[in-house]
C-alpha cells in the first residue's frame, strides 16, 4: 500500500504533495487535541485576530515545514528500499536508521528555524544565541505532549506507523519463512497486529532518544 504513494519512480510534485497530504493528516488532529487540552486557549486564538496569527504562523513556519521535511525524508528512505525490491537486510537497516534519523533532523531543522526566525519576524527578541538556546528545553518537553514542538514531533512519528508496521511485519514474515518456524507463536509473530505494537514500540524509543538528546543539549549548553 505504501509503495502505491511513495515511489521512486513517481514525480518529484506528486511524491512531494503525497508526503504533503500525510503530514496536514498527521498533525491537524493532533493540534485539535493540543488545544482542547488547554482550558481558554481554543476560545482565546478564536477572540484575539493576533493570536491567531501568530499561532498559525508558526505552525506553517515551523510545524508543518519540520513534519513534512521528516516524513519526506522518511517515505523516501523506504521507497529507495522498495524499489530494490526489499532485498535482505534493507528493512532490517531502515527500521535502525530511520528512528534516530528522524530524530536528528528534528532537531536540526528547529535549532535552524529558531535561528532563522530571530531575523524574520524578530521572534526572541532578534537575538539568534537565544534562539539557539530555547531549542534544548523546548525540545526536551516535546515528548510530553506540552508545547507545540511536540505536537510536530508526535505528528512526524505517528506518520511513520505505517512505515514501521509494514517493514516489521516483512522482516517477521521472512524470517519466520527460513527458519520455517510453525506454531501458534510463529502465526503471532507473522501477523500484523504483532507488527503494529512493534511499531509503536519504536515510536516510543524515538521519543526516549529525543528526550535524551534534548537533556544532553542542556548540559552541553550550561
Amino acid at each position: 500500500m505504501i509503495e502505491r504513494y511513495f515511489s521512486v519512480d513517481m514525480p518529484f510534485w506528486r511524491f512531494s504533495l503525497n508526503a504533503l497530504a500525510v503530514s496536514c493528516g498527521g498533525l491537524v488532529p493532533l493540534l485539535l487535541i493540543y488545544v482542547a487540552l488547554r482550558p481558554g486557549f481554543g476560545p482565546m486564538l478564536m477572540d484575539n485576530g493576533l493570536a491567531l496569527r501568530l499561532f498559525l504562523r508558526q505552525v506553517v513556519t515551523n510545524g508543518l515545514l519540520v513534519v513534512f521535511t521528516v516524513n519526506y525524508l522518511g517515505f523516501f528512505l523506504y521507497a529507495v528500499v522498495a524499489a530494490r525490491n526489499f532485498p535482505d537486510g534493507a528493512l532490517a537497516r531502515l527500521l535502525l536508521i530511520d528512528p534516530p534519523l528522524r530524530v536528528a533532523v528534528f532537531i536540526v531543522l528547529h535549532g535552524l528555524i529558531y535561528f532563522l526566525s530571530a531575523d524574520w519576524f524578530g521572534s526572541f527578541g532578534g537575538d539568534h544565541w537565544l534562539a539557539l538556546r530555547v531549542v534544548g528545553p523546548t525540545l526536551a518537553a516535546s515528548a510530553r505532549f506540552s508545547n507545540l514542538s511536540g505536537v510536530y514531533f508526535y505528528a512526524t512519528l505517528g506518520s511513520a506507523i505505517p512505515v514501521y508496521a509494514t517493514a516489521i511485519h516483512r522482516v517477521l514474515v521472512r524470517h519466520s519463512a527460513r527458519r520455517a518456524t510453525v506454531g501458534p507463536l510463529a502465526s503471532v509473530l507473522r501477523g500484523r497486529p504483532a507488527a503494529v505494537v512493534l511499531a509503536f514500540g519504536l515510536f516510543a524509543v524515538s521519543a526516549l532518544l529525543l528526550t535524551g538528546s534534548a537533556a544532553t543539549i542542556v548540559i552541553l549548553q550550561a
